[in-house]
């Protein structure tokens, strides 16, 4: 039996990870009163009787929770952005950095949504040597609202009207480039441009290439299969070869713990498009959290996940 603390359990991200521990008898979730959940003692305890505590917390709280522990036992996942480029803790993409290193690791530091659409595209690539790393990579994203927590979900949704599309991040220091530059291996951080639609949840990830003007001048092909042999066997990641559909929407994984990426390339192979559909909340954020909780705790890798 593994015993799983959520601290900030009450969050977006904390009620769909505590729904897919839900049901699972391999598994003991430990838990607080609504009186208790900020108390530093109590979360203290809770911490410190876990095997695996998974942080939905501010990064600041986070930093915090991890400094309560007081044994070389509890292990941590944590969903803020305070450690995913940290020297001292492993990034939790299990098919970028390898299964067996998250089953073994102590500190795992949950991807951000928009970052693990990126990476999922270009790691793969840049290290087959199909793409440079230093090259001025840009890539356009829009997530659905959810993303944004409770305050985001209830300025779009206790509107009279609807809340249009938006974009944002407009000074272009978005807090996912650092680990968007980090975990691409990339020599530049790229020009990120993130927007958020006005649908629950969802999301697109698109990385416009100039393959025209690249060394090699990659086809849209080659990405493809070298996309595909590096996600063989997956049962989370999938390549779509043939997407007939004029449109990609931004439901493409809704509601699912998939990630599917496409390659979308001009006959003429000047110009690709990478693309990677998610939902933010699931491979996004609490599906990406429960993957490595599996591993960890040494159960199947896609127990409780939406596929």
């Amino acid at each position: 039996m593994t015993h799983i603390f959520i601290d900030g359990g009450h969050g977006t991200t904390g009620l769909e990870i505590a729904d897919r521990l839900a049901n699972r008898p391999e598994l003991s979730l430990i838990t607080l009163d609504d009186s208790k959940r900020k108390d530093l003692s109590a979360r203290r305890t809770a911490i410190n009787d876990a095997d695996i505590v998974i942080l939905c917390l501010p990064d600041d709280a986070a930093r915090e929770a991890v400094s309560l522990i007081e044994n070389d036992r509890t292990r941590v996942i944590d969903a803020s952005t305070a450690h995913r480029t940290a020297n001292d803790w492993l990034y939790g993409f299990p098919e970028i950095v390898g299964r067996d290193a998250v089953a073994a690791a102590k500190r795992v530091s949950n991807p951000g949504c928009y970052a693990t659409g990126f990476i999922a595209l270009l790691t793969p690539l840049v290290r087959a040597g199909l793409l440079p790393a230093n090259w001025p990579y840009v890539c356009n994203a829009v997530s659905g609202y959810s993303g944004g927590g409770k305050a985001m979900i209830a300025e779009f949704e206790d509107q009279p009207a609807p809340t249009a599309w938006r974009t944002y991040a407009l000074g272009l220091a978005h807090k996912h480039v650092p680990e968007m530059q980090a975990h691409a291996g990339l020599g530049l951080p790229p020009l990120f441009a993130p927007s958020v639609a006005p649908v629950f949840r969802g999301m697109i990830v698109d990385i416009p290439l100039m393959t025209s003007a690249m060394p090699g001048r990659p086809s849209a092909t080659a990405l493809r299969d070298a996309l595909s042999a590096a996600y063989a066997g997956s049962d989370i990641v999938r390549i779509v070869p043939n997407h007939a559909d004029a449109n990609l929407m931004i439901e493409q994984c809704a509601g699912t713990d998939r990630l599917d990426l496409f390659v979308f390339g001009r006959a003429d192979d000047t110009q690709v498009r990478l693309v990677a559909a998610l939902d933010n909340l699931g491979k996004g954020a609490s599906g990406a959290a429960v993957q490595s909780l599996n591993l960890m705790a040494g159960l199947p890798e896609t127990a409780g996940l939406r596929l």
